[in-house]
Parts: C-alpha cells; sequence; structure tokens
C-alpha cells in the first residue's frame, strides 16, 4: 500500500448501521435520510386509522355475471313476497302526473325554487341510480319517452317505510312510483344550472326488474337480440319506440282518410278453404273439429269485392297478410295491409286517390314532402313525394331498355312469347328461377330494367293482363288489363286496378292461373267458385287498392330492414338456447299455485 492510498483510508468514516466505511459527506447523507424516515414512521403512526372506502351494493353488483346477478336479485325479491316490506307488487298505485306535461309545465322554474305544495304522482322506470351518502339519492327515471331527474333526502322523507328501506332494494330498471313536488335544483359547483326535478317524499317499489338492463353508456346494439328482446329494445333505445309510435300516427292518418272519403271498415275471414286474391304461396292449416285443411289468408280481396256485391260500395280493411314466401330485408311472413274497393271508380281515380293519401299522409307525418331514405350499402336517396307521380308504361319502357320489339298484348300470354322472353333473358344476362313462364320472366324484366330506376314515387302501368288475374282488361290496348304499381326507392308500395267484374272473363283468367300452377307456379291463384257467383250478381265498375303498410312505415322512419318496423318480426329458433337456463320460480324454488282450465264457452 502507498502512502497516498493509507491516506485516504484514514479519512473514511464508519457506517455503524451498514458496518460500511464511506466519506464523511456521505455518512452525513446517510444519517440525514435515516431521521426523515423516522420521522415519517413517527408521523404515520400518530394518523388516527383510515376508513375504508365504502363501496355500495349497485358498484358491487356491477362486477356480477348477469346469472349470479339474477339468482341474487331474484333472492332477494323472494324475501320480500314472503315478508311484505313492502310488497314487491302492489295491485295500484295512483299516477296523477304525466311526465310530459310535467316537463312543460315547471321548465320555467328557476335554480332553488320549488312548489312544495303542489303534489306529484308519476310511475316510471329507474335508469340511473346514484347514491351521495345515507341522505341522499338521485334517480334518473323514463316514463312516456321522456325522462326526468328524482331528487331523494331523508329530511323529506314521508309515509310510512323508513328512508332507508324505501331506497335500498331499488335497482335499475325497476318500476318505481314516485309522489313528490317540482323543484330544481341548484349545486353549489354551478347554481344557475339547476335540473329540473321531483324532490321526492316517498318512493314505492311498483315491479323489480330481475335482470340488469344494459348501462345507457353502451345501450343495447346488439340487432338480433333486440329483435327478440324487443321489450328491452324499447326500454333501451328511444329510436325503436319512436318508430311504433310513427307506425301508429300513419295508420290513424290512412283510416281517417278513408272515412272522410265515406269508406267504412269491414273484417274478413283470416282462414279460408282457397287461398285467393293475390299470387302467392299460402300456409296451410288445419281445423281439428272438421278435419279440414285451411289456407291462411294471402289478401282479403275477394271477400271485400262479394261486400261491393251486396251493396257495400265503399269498403276498405287493414288487416294481416300471411304468405308462405322468403324472408328478407323487405319480406316478412306475416305483414299488414290497407286495401280499399270503390264502386264506380277506376284505376285512373286510384292514382289521384293514391296521391293525394300518400303524399298527405308524408306530409302529415314528415312534416315536409321531401324525406331521406338510406340502403343497406349506405345510399341516400332523397325523396320527393309530392304530386304529380311520374308514370310509366311498361312495355314501351321494356322494349327502350332491351332493344327489342316485344309482341302485341294480345300474344303475351303465348308459347311463342314464352321462348321470345327466354331469349331476351339471356342476351340481356338476366336470370329467372323456374318455373319460366311468362308472368314470371316479364316481372323479372321489369324488376331489373324499371323498378330501379323509380327512386320518387312513380307508377308503373300497362301491365299484361295475364299477370293480372283480377284486373279489367284495358279498354285500348287489347291484351293488357287496367293496372298500376307505385314504386318507391325502388320498392312497391301500392297496387291497384280496375276491378274485373265480367264473371266470363274472371274464370277464363281464374283457368290461366290453373294452367300455371300445373306448370309448377305455386304462386298462382286456385277457383274460387263463391267469389265467381257473386260476381255473377253484378258487381258494379269499382276501383280496387292495396297497400303494404310495413314498406310505407320503411320509407318515412329510414329504416331498410323489414324487422325495424316490425314489433315482433319473425326469427329462426336458436339452437341451444332456453334449455338450461332457470325461471325467476326455479331460481328460488317457487311450487305453481293449481290452476283447473275452464273449457271456452
Amino acid at each position: 500500500m502507498t502512502n497516498e492510498t493509507a491516506g485516504e483510508v484514514a479519512k473514511l468514516h464508519l457506517d455503524e448501521v451498514t458496518g460500511e466505511k464511506v466519506s464523511k459527506t456521505e455518512l452525513k447523507k446517510r444519517i440525514k435520510q435515516r431521521e426523515l424516515e423516522e420521522k415519517k414512521k413517527a408521523k404515520a403512526a400518530a394518523a388516527p386509522p383510515k376508513i375504508a372506502k365504502h363501496t355500495s351494493a349497485e358498484e358491487e353488483e356491477s362486477n356480477l355475471t348477469p346469472n349470479q346477478y339474477y339468482e341474487i336479485r331474484c333472492a332477494k325479491i323472494q324475501k320480500l313476497r314472503q315478508i311484505k316490506k313492502p310488497d314487491p307488487y302492489p295491485h295500484k298505485f295512483q299516477v296523477t302526473t304525466d311526465l310530459r306535461d310535467f316537463l312543460k309545465k315547471y321548465e320555467s322554474l328557476k335554480p332553488g325554487e320549488h312548489l312544495k305544495d303542489v303534489e306529484c304522482r308519476v310511475g316510471g322506470r329507474i335508469y340511473t341510480k346514484r347514491v351521495s351518502g345515507t341522505k341522499l339519492v338521485f334517480y334518473d327515471v323514463r316514463a312516456e319517452g321522456v325522462k326526468v331527474q328524482i331528487m331523494c333526502q331523508m329530511q323529506e322523507a314521508s309515509g310510512s317505510v323508513p328512508f332507508e328501506d324505501q331506497h335500498d332494494h331499488l335497482r335499475r330498471g325497476d318500476i318505481i312510483g314516485i309522489i313528490g313536488y317540482p323543484g330544481r335544483t341548484a349545486p353549489r359547483s354551478r347554481p344557475d344550472e339547476g335540473e329540473l326535478s321531483i324532490f321526492a317524499t316517498e318512493i314505492i317499489l311498483l315491479t323489480p326488474c330481475l335482470h340488469q338492463i344494459p348501462s345507457e353508456h353502451y345501450g343495447f346494439k346488439d340487432q338480433e337480440q333486440r329483435y327478440r328482446q324487443r321489450y328491452l329494445d324499447l326500454i333501451m333505445n328511444d329510436n325503436a319506440r319512436n318508430v311504433f309510435i310513427t307506425r301508429s300516427k300513419m295508420i290513424t292518418y290512412i283510416r281517417k282518410f278513408l272515412d272522410e272519403k265515406d269508406f267504412i271498415e269491414v273484417e274478413t275471414p283470416m282462414m279460408n278453404a282457397i287461398a285467393g286474391g293475390a299470387t302467392a304461396k299460402p300456409f296451410i292449416t288445419h281445423h281439428n273439429d272438421l278435419n279440414m285443411d285451411l289456407f291462411m289468408r294471402v289478401a282479403p280481396e275477394l271477400y271485400l269485392k262479394m261486400l261491393v256485391v251486396g251493396g257495400l260500395e265503399r269498403v276498405y280493411e287493414l288487416g294481416r297478410q300471411f304468405r308462405n314466401e322468403g324472408i328478407d330485408l323487405t319480406h316478412n311472413p306475416e305483414f299488414t295491409t290497407a286495401e280499399f274497393y270503390m264502386a264506380y271508380a277506376d284505376v285512373y281515380d286510384l292514382m289521384d286517390i293514391t296521391e293525394d293519401l300518400v303524399s298527405g299522409l308524408v306530409k302529415h307525418i314528415a312534416g315536409s314532402y321531401e324525406t331521406k331514405f338510406r340502403t343497406q350499402t349506405g345510399e341516400e336517396y332523397q325523396v320527393n313525394w309530392n304530386k304529380p307521380w311520374k308514370r310509366v308504361e311498361m312495355i314501351p319502357a321494356l322494349e327502350v331498355a332491351c332493344g327489342e320489339k316485344f309482341p302485341p298484348g294480345e300474344e303475351l300470354h303465348t308459347d311463342s312469347t314464352n321462348n321470345f322472353l327466354k331469349g331476351v333473358l339471356k342476351k340481356m344476362k338476366v336470370e329467372c328461377t323456374p318455373p319460366q313462364t311468362n308472368a314470371r320472366m316479364l316481372d323479372k324484366l321489369v324488376g331489373e330494367f324499371i323498378e330501379e330506376k323509380c327512386i320518387n314515387p312513380t307508377f308503373i302501368t300497362g301491365h299484361p293482363q295475364m299477370m293480372s288475374p283480377l284486373a279489367k282488361y284495358h279498354r285500348e290496348n287489347p291484351g293488357l288489363c287496367e293496372r298500376f304499381e307505385a314504386f318507391v326507392c325502388k320498392k312497391e308500395i301500392v297496387n291497384a286496378y280496375t276491378e274485373l267484374n265480367d264473371p266470363f272473363d274472371q274464370r277464363l283468367r281464374f283457368e290461366e292461373q290453373a294452367r300455371q300452377k300445373d306448370q309448377g307456379d305455386d304462386e298462382a291463384q286456385m277457383v274460387d267458385e263463391n267469389f265467381c257467383t257473386s260476381l255473377e250478381f253484378g258487381l258494379p265498375p269499382t276501383g280496387g287498392w292495396g297497400m303494404g303498410i310495413d314498406r310505407i312505415v320503411m320509407f318515412l322512419t329510414d329504416h331498410y330492414s323489414i324487422k325495424e318496423v316490425l314489433a315482433f318480426p319473425f326469427m329462426k329458433d336458436e339452437v341451444g338456447q332456453g334449455k338450461e337456463k332457470k325461471t325467476a320460480a326455479e331460481v328460488v324454488d317457487v311450487t305453481p299455485t293449481v290452476v283447473e282450465g275452464i273449457p271456452h264457452k
């Protein structure tokens, strides 16, 4: 060791804690750090113990799986059912205040203003619950399509049930009765931004919700589940509710329009021995007592015309039809139509009525004659419903589109025309699935080259007679009939014609349909002898009209899928679903009450 090294070692000091030899500066630094740590320990020891953060029952339950929540909730409600404190399913709660009126009437209240002498009694469903300590609870409640805040304070509570017991068992989704008074809050942080609220004096559970409802943040957006659980869709999505309110308004408008024109509404059978009135494949059902098969109606047309024969000269029916055909974005096996029959009217009168009815309906619902419609592929159509509507003759329009001269009208039903149409289909590269009848091939061409251009309302006229077995022949063009179809956004919304009232001609038309059925067309109509007989008593010159309600609702609510405008659209069974799921009664082991069936009298 050199003298220099020995001198450096002599300057080091012993750190008694670690046993190391360090410089004087380092030792001072270590001693100071240890003193600070000792002070922190002493301060922490002298501090009062920390209170664990309180977690509300709602927060704890938010971490449960849906099945766990369901079972726990069922058990709690079953206990309430047993002790009746409170009864979770009371018989009656008197509602005196409509929330829509409440929001309008008291929107002028100023922050901090309360009307304690005004009693409000409201029923609604809880969407959010916010607990602030043990003496303050907030709810967001919805009813009649609107939302209001409910503010519950312990000092305001009344009734036989203590404040805590009124609120502990309430959860999102529960339906409650609220007794309170109107006022506007005045939060300390935002004194000028108070929210119109009901200051509750009593909250009563009316019906508990046993399931977790989706949060308002994430919502309920799964399309298939929305259709299967329409009740939950309506609970969570205002748009779904608005669609069905709009649908109801549209049906009311149509009824009013026809009633004001002296039409009477009637009801005709939904089960028939013969499926007639439209070219469609029917559903078959069975009557046990009579041991006979019956057809669910595909259209009410024949019955309605028989009523006109009987002297009810203006009749209409709004009702369900059933067709055993494909399901797609615009077709459902059961659907709603409006049909009317008007004595002493023809197809030209019906065009005018259609323009008046539909354009007036659009103005009534949308507030304008112009609407927007978005397709599944994202195309957006600007639709002008104002009259007059464009009119297109079918055969001349096809001749222009295909570059071919079509056979004259009186030959359109022949075998030679069948060969001609097959050639046109091949030339235009259009496929038509069997059976390739003249009517089906023409309809396919119309769909490809005329309907595709119909964005604004358009009348397609001049149909061949063999496409329209119930329509009267054209007064000027042999082989054609007096019929129109109204199309919007490439889809049919109305079908109408001057009715065939010649019993001789009608029987020939039915026989042609029978020939098409023999060729394999399941949709062709059968001969209805009773209807033919009724024509022999005399059907006055009559105009007949039909409109698909579901489709017009789709256009005016901007939905490209028919399932969006049907409350309960047809859905395939969910494979493997529902077998393992327990009911609420099974979860809590409730024995069902014995019920003895009483025969219908």
